[in-house]
């Protein structure tokens, strides 16, 4: 099958399940596993916003032109806390009335470490899985991007914003993380008026990957270099497809690249 990269479809199951958009093909992904598989890499890439073909993709999968004014791309997207949707001042107010003037939760999780993190309320959980969380809680909740933001920047001299992708694809990070004991430190850390946002969901999301066996060292698998990239598919974590060696190709940045699966 031919068609257009998107990232993955998820839902959350023991252990979570696989939808891979090729074009207008979906392909669930945990029936590969343990599978030979290849990867012919065309040379074309789309904008998964305007569609036009692009010599090179921009944050995911973005034209030039997109990336400057899509409102998708838009700074806020990677720090919240930028968002001025409530102010009125946006790249498009009906895309942010949708998806910035809307309820987000502020959360906890274990991916690499302990991190914290924004999302849109309609995101959870699928955030948590395409970050390859083993675990999460929900933090605070607030009625916008924004307000998410400014918590997040407020914890953020004492918690960690990112997840290794390398030690989340090895399966390494500190078991012993109690989430509820951490929700409480993070409470106690905000100043007053931000402590009013603290949600009492105390509920942990355990969350397992269809992983046969996890890598030791990893190897990324870039199609600009690669075009083309054959073999056996051991596992699936947050937005990467892990195959034997340790070799990893990472869907959710080849967005838009048209590809030939063989299987």
């Amino acid at each position: 099958m031919k068609g257009t990269l998107n990232k993955m479809q998820s839902r959350l199951e023991q252990p979570v399940q696989y939808i891979l958009p090729i074009g207008n093909e979906l392909i669930e992904m945990n029936n590969l596993i343990g599978k030979e598989l290849e990867f012919i890499f065309s040379g074309a890439i789309y904008c998964k916003s305007c569609g036009k073909k692009t010599n090179k993709s921009f944050s995911q999968g973005f034209c030039y032109s997109c990336f400057l004014t899509a409102p998708e791309a838009a700074e806020c997207i990677m720090k919240p806390e930028l968002c001025r949707a409530h102010e009125g001042i946006a790249r498009d107010m009906e895309w942010s009335e949708k998806n910035c003037l809307t309820d987000h939760y502020v959360y906890l999780a274990v991916s690499s470490g302990l991190k914290v993190g924004v999302t849109r309320s309609s995101q959870i959980p699928t955030r948590w899985i395409d970050q390859g969380a083993a675990k999460a809680i929900k933090l605070a909740l607030t009625p916008n991007r924004h307000t998410a933001g400014v918590i997040e920047v407020a914890l953020k001299p004492y918690l960690s914003d990112k997840t290794s992708w390398q030690k989340m694809l090895k399966n390494k990070y500190p078991a012993d993380i109690d989430l509820e004991e951490e929700k409480q430190k993070a409470w106690e850390l905000l100043d007053e008026e931000l402590q009013g946002y603290i949600t009492e969901d105390d509920e942990i999301t355990e969350i397992s990957y269809p992983v046969e066996q996890y890598p030791t060292k990893v190897k990324s698998v870039n199609f600009d270099k690669t075009p083309e990239f054959k073999g056996k598919l051991t596992g699936i974590k947050g937005q990467y497809l892990i195959f034997e060696n340790g070799f990893v190709l990472n869907i959710r940045k080849h967005t838009g690249y048209e590809v030939e699966l063989i299987h």
